[in-house]
């Protein structure tokens, strides 16, 4: 009889404040990350290049490996991958980047289908697609149209068995061919296995681009917070030094002379042991 509170504490906001707060005490500047312009070329290229370590939900070997095929351009591209990268939506990483590489791949079962998938290349990505075909095709009423997304969303076989009749009578009888509404169906049910809804995919990819607008734009104080929230994972922090090399960030040993309660970004002149004449800044362990 109690109420369950379901929390997601992510550690990428910490990381982001700290950020933030580091770029303003070192450079002056005030970041607004809700303010930020959602079209930074260096945030794509660098996304493209597959620098991806420290950015939320763009790490890890498979979905480094699609951004590079891929070539973000928008945070459309972001939101869309978060979505896909899940079992059962995963299928449609291929047909998605092909389609965006070349329009004319482009293709839709029933021609009212545009209106509800253009922005995705004509492949169904989230909840609210499925919905709006349901409504619009298949003749659903904005209440049903909600029971069929529990029934995709919990994953309920009798539910979504009930739903299979609806959905194809439905579709038949308001001028969908019938093969084209049987495919239809199984995209869906391929899709139904971890389909996220718009809203929970947008908020993400706002979310990853800003860890990655910080790490392209401000990549000193960005991994020098990264290294401080991570204090004490060995592994960690192995990997995210090893980050710092390849972006020509050097990692100074601890001083007790300059080291502080975190892991610091230090300018040339307070660390003697840079090298000569080194300008840019360093981490300080």
């Amino acid at each position: 009889g109690l109420i369950k509170f379901d929390f997601l504490g992510l550690t990428n906001l910490t990381v982001l404040a700290d950020a933030v707060s580091r770029v303003k005490a070192r450079l002056g500047l005030d970041v607004d990350l809700n303010r930020v312009p959602l079209d930074d070329k260096k945030v794509y290229e660098m996304l493209t290049r597959g620098e991806t370590l420290g950015v939320f939900q763009m790490a890890g070997g498979g979905m480094t490996a699609y951004l590079k095929d891929l070539k973000p351009t928008s945070i459309h591209d972001l939101n869309a991958m978060v979505a896909l990268y899940r079992p059962g939506p995963m299928a449609f990483i291929p047909d998605y980047i092909e389609r965006k590489r070349n329009p004319a791949k482009v293709k839709y079962l029933d021609p009212r289908m545009e209106s509800i998938l253009k922005p995705t290349y004509g492949i169904i990505i989230y909840q609210d697609d499925v919905m709006m075909m349901a409504v619009q095709l298949a003749g659903y009423g904005w209440g049903e149209a909600d029971k069929f997304r529990k029934a995709m969303g919990k994953k309920i076989p009798e539910e979504m068995a009930k739903q299979k009749d609806h959905f194809l009578t439905g579709t038949v009888e308001r001028g969908m061919k019938k093969e084209a509404a049987h495919e239809l169906w199984q995209q869906i049910e391929t899709f139904a296995a971890y389909g996220f809804n718009k809203a929970h995919a947008a908020s993400y990819g706002n979310l990853a681009y800003k860890t990655a607008y910080m790490k392209a734009n401000y990549p000193v104080d960005y991994m020098a917070a990264l290294l401080t929230a991570d204090a004490g994972e060995v592994e960690k922090i192995s990997e995210i030094v090893q980050e710092c090399k390849r972006m020509k960030i050097d990692i100074l040993p601890p001083s007790v002379n300059s080291s502080r309660g975190t892991f610091t970004v230090v300018a040339a002149s307070d660390a003697p042991d840079l090298a000569e004449g080194e300008k840019r800044g360093a981490i300080r362990f």
